[in-house]
């Protein structure tokens, strides 16, 4: 069966482009074009994705959108939108609205009746969990977990889930998090993702027995994999 490619722009469209979560080299020919095609670039952190930009030679212009200013900026992109224009949305790297607030344009766009097209790539959760050694075939994610409120809620739910378990953590709370794991899930396997893709990429895969009591210094975002309960129950 032939694939069909689109090869042009399409007017009054918001592209939902994936970017590369550590490697520059994990790009897509059409996400280039796309990015180089449009009226705009909607992006989470535009420093970050200025980086990106001058590295593939992109000029198009580049407007912040990020959970400070969604609501500030909706009526802006709107407004370009209803006058044909397109506009790609990027966040800070992998695909966008995970993890960001990317959906509420996406939404905005949809409600207005306006296309919204994805351009798919590089994305942590996807690339974490096919390294972990965990089971793949069916799983949950879970972003990043509450802080403080609702936290022992969430772990307590998540601890009778049968399916894999992906969240994110960073460094500053990474040794918190296994403890919490350890106390609410009792022993089980996990793989810790770091870096992926970039110079220090490093997976650890263990237990939480043997790896919530170790100190160490941790850097860089952080993508959890953890056994789901009927893994546990097999291992008993």
């Amino acid at each position: 069966m032939e694939s069909e490619e689109r090869g042009t722009l399409d007017p009054g469209t918001v592209y939902i482009v994936s970017t590369p979560i550590g490697n520059l080299g994990d790009f897509t020919q059409r996400a280039v074009e796309i990015l180089s095609g449009v009226s705009l670039i909607a992006a989470e952190d535009t420093r970050r994705t200025r980086i990106l930009l001058n590295r593939y030679e992109i000029q198009t212009p580049l407007s912040s959108y990020n959970s400070y200013n969604k609501f500030k900026k909706e009526p802006l992109f709107m407004g370009r939108l209803k006058k044909g224009e397109s506009i790609a949305l990027v966040s800070d790297a992998g695909t966008p609205g995970i993890s960001d607030p990317h959906y509420h344009l996406v939404q905005a766009a949809l409600d207005g009746g306006f296309a919204v097209n994805a351009i798919p790539g590089p994305s942590a959760l996807l690339a974490a969990l096919t390294v972990s050694g965990l089971p793949m075939d069916k799983f949950v994610f879970e972003g990043f977990l509450p802080r403080k409120k609702g936290r022992s809620t969430t772990l307590e739910k998540l601890s009778a889930e049968k399916r894999t378990i992906v969240i994110f953590e960073s460094p500053n709370r990474i040794q918190k998090t296994l403890r919490d794991l350890l106390k609410f899930f009792g022993d089980r396997k996990i793989s810790i993702a770091r870096e992926l893709t970039k110079m220090h990429e490093e997976v650890i895969r263990g237990n939480l027995e043997e790896l919530a009591p170790q100190e160490r210094n941790w850097r860089g975002e952080l993508t959890l994999v953890i056994a789901g309960s009927n893994e546990k129950k097999r291992k008993d």
